[in-house]
């Protein structure tokens, strides 16, 4: 007996739910194991081995480049903090909005403020600390595992721009909204090694969390049927 129509388009949507929940589980457990190398201290030396290559100088404290290079990087590692994150979360909301899409609005507010939850969570029990102050070329403060930067960019950015794209009409604006989220994420994470605020690790860990958080994001407005009347 031919499956109906509606149990072939459950199929089809259960298999489009695979290849994210796949990704979702190998970015936790990407933090699960960089996690147990932190507690461990087995990231230590190649935190600081990646710590010191990015420096130069007589005692190796000075971030390598020019001095443009460096406020360059401090104007990027800006689009991780509280201020611009929380402008870009008012923004999609308001859009949502507009466009008449409230459930996906509160998802996007929900996600962000349920990642700003997570994240001081699991700063507060991993309680790493910074690289020393010397190295610091930012200010910076709290603990350093994760990342807070690179895990609410990957959670505000990458989750912004999943569920902007259910509402993109075309595969190439989806792939192009997914694609800027992630050179964003990419290089708030990179600055802050390059400005000695955080190790490696850190970073690597924020973005496998985030990624993880904003995959589960996705997968919740897709079992909701969010945005699919997009225009076609």
């Amino acid at each position: 007996m031919r499956p109906s129509i509606r149990q072939r388009v459950g199929s089809s949507f259960e298999l489009r739910l695979l290849w994210p929940s796949l990704l979702m589980a190998l970015a936790s457990w990407g933090f699960m194991k960089i996690a147990g190398e932190v507690l461990e201290g087995d990231a230590r030396a190649m935190d600081l081995w990646i710590l010191h290559l990015l420096r130069s100088g007589e005692n190796q404290l000075t971030p390598i480049g020019p001095l443009w290079l460096q406020e360059t990087i401090r104007d990027l590692t800006a689009m991780g903090s509280p201020a611009v994150l929380t402008l870009t979360v008012g923004a999609v909301w308001g859009y949502l909005v507009m466009a008449r899409q409230r459930i996906m609005a509160w998802l996007a507010l929900g996600s962000a403020l349920g990642g700003v939850l997570v994240a001081f969570s699991l700063k507060a029990l991993f309680s790493r600390e910074r690289p020393d102050a010397i190295f610091h070329a930012a200010i910076a403060s709290g603990y350093s595992f994760p990342s807070g930067h690179a895990m609410m960019s990957a959670i505000v950015y990458l989750t912004m721009a999943a569920l902007i794209a259910r509402l993109a009409p075309r595969t190439r604006l989806r792939l192009y909204v997914m694609a800027v989220a992630l050179l964003i994420t990419g290089l708030v994470g990179l600055s802050r090694v390059y400005l000695g605020v955080h190790w490696a690790s850190d970073v690597v860990g924020g973005w496998a969390a985030g990624a993880a958080w904003a995959l589960l994001c996705w997968l919740l407005a897709s079992r909701l049927h969010l945005g699919q009347e997009r225009a076609r």
